[in-house]
């Protein structure tokens, strides 16, 4: 029986190297390199090495490897199928290409930027992601605080660990948080949830709209799971006769009836704005806009749900392709696959108001509080270099003309019709 490759090398072995053709050669020696310093670090199986020698968030990737409960690790770095989307995403941000100014004064940058309303201190926040318990007893308690001191925003999943009001209370005073909502079968816990939610001070309600179901995570599947139990949705992990993955037994709640016009009701109950995430297409991008949310979070779901979906940084271009006014009446995020500043600061050059980061996060929790906090000073860090080494001083200079999208363009729709097959099914779309 073959088994579904949870880790970079493992994808490389496999045939074919997916949408994005990467250069193999390139990504393997990157790899190989940083496992390599990392494992020099390590004096025995099973120990971190010092935190402060970690100097990339794909160190905190290859010591998680390492330190985390196999199940752990599985369930964190797995991802869908064949891992087409997953592969894809990291491979994605390899193909833009940054075109540099020179002979400018850079010797200050401004790295903050508002995201509703609100300023972070660099234009990322913390996507949502499940069970941070997982990884540190503290879990998302340890996140809040370090995004509390960092000043980005953090989005708690439904699935998380602690009870939404004791991760709001563990962060400090003004911070934000939004809540990343899956709708349950049973609507009157999301009414429950997202009342409790407005008390509790979150900011916004991000509707996660890309996973009605489950993806097929193999690598989750097969390792038997223990029982453990999500605090907020209250979703409970055990085995059945498809495997033990605690994706899939933990979404059987979710409602997959959910549709365009449940968005008022979820606005109406909130009382707060309204972030989709998981759109993945232009003509999606705008059918929000016309349901009058505040923002679109463009995701594969990090390449967990449904396998062969384009990037995130594809659909941003197929939005300025086919809907660029959309541009001007919400704001647009992206997440997935990105690892350095340089993808960052490439993703805003082209529109986007900020990335959200997920796994990175749940690998530095390894560390605890501290773990968190060294993350997000490494991606200030590269993020300022970045900038500094293109010729700005502020993120919102950060312009379309920075970038080198020839690589990816072949792969950008003009629209929702195909360009040359004419045959079409008796059913509409």
């Amino acid at each position: 029986m073959s088994r579904s490759p949870t880790s970079h090398e493992d994808v490389r072995e496999q045939k074919g190297e997916g949408m994005m053709h990467p250069d193999t050669n390139t990504v393997a020696s990157r790899e190989e390199h940083s496992r390599e310093r990392v494992h020099q670090l390590l004096p025995e199986a099973g120990e971190k090495p010092d935190l402060y020698s970690l100097i990339s968030v794909h160190d905190f990737e290859d010591v998680a490897r390492n330190a985390l409960a196999p199940k752990t690790w599985a369930f964190y770095s797995s991802a869908a199928a064949d891992l087409v989307s997953h592969q894809a995403n990291l491979t994605c941000h390899r193909k833009l290409l940054l075109r540099p100014r020179v002979l400018r004064d850079v010797r200050q940058v401004k790295t903050k930027r508002k995201v509703l309303g609100h300023e972070s201190s660099i234009p990322v926040f913390f996507s949502p992601a499940a069970m941070a318990k997982l990884a540190h007893p503290e879990g998302e308690i340890a996140v809040a605080r370090a995004c509390g001191n960092q000043g980005i925003v953090q989005i708690v999943s439904s699935n998380a660990s602690y009870p939404l009001a004791d991760i709001v209370s563990a962060g400090s005073l003004g911070q934000h948080f939004w809540l990343q909502l899956y709708v349950n079968s049973e609507r009157h816990k999301t009414e429950q949830l997202l009342q409790h939610a407005r008390e509790l001070g979150v900011k916004a309600v991000v509707v996660t709209v890309d996973a009605p179901v489950p993806g097929k995570r193999e690598a989750d599947e097969r390792i038997a799971a223990e029982n453990v139990a999500a605090a907020i949705s209250g979703a409970v992990a055990t085995n059945d006769k498809k495997g033990g993955g605690l994706g899939r037994v933990m979404a059987k709640y979710i409602d997959a009836s959910l549709n365009w016009e449940d968005l008022a009701w979820i606005r109406r109950v909130s009382g707060l704005p309204v972030v989709l995430k998981g759109i993945q297409t232009a003509s999606d991008a705008q059918k929000a806009v016309d349901y009058g949310v505040e923002a679109i979070l463009l995701s594969n779901h990090g390449g967990r749900s449904l396998d062969t979906t384009q990037p995130a940084m594809v659909t941003l271009l197929e939005m300025h392709k086919c809907c660029p006014d959309v541009f001007q009446r919400l704001e647009v995020y992206v997440d997935g696959g990105f690892t350095r500043g340089t993808d960052v600061l490439k993703a805003v050059a082209l529109g986007a108001t900020a990335v959200g980061i997920g796994r990175p996060w749940l690998y530095s929790l390894c560390y605890g509080q501290e773990g968190v906090e060294h993350l997000i000073d490494i991606v200030k860090d590269e993020l300022e270099t970045s900038m500094k080494l293109s010729g700005i001083t502020d993120i919102d200079e950060a312009q379309p003309s920075m970038v080198n999208t020839a690589l990816l363009e072949p792969l950008i729709r003009g629209s929702d019709s195909h360009p040359w097959i004419r045959w079409k099914p008796n059913a509409k779309l």
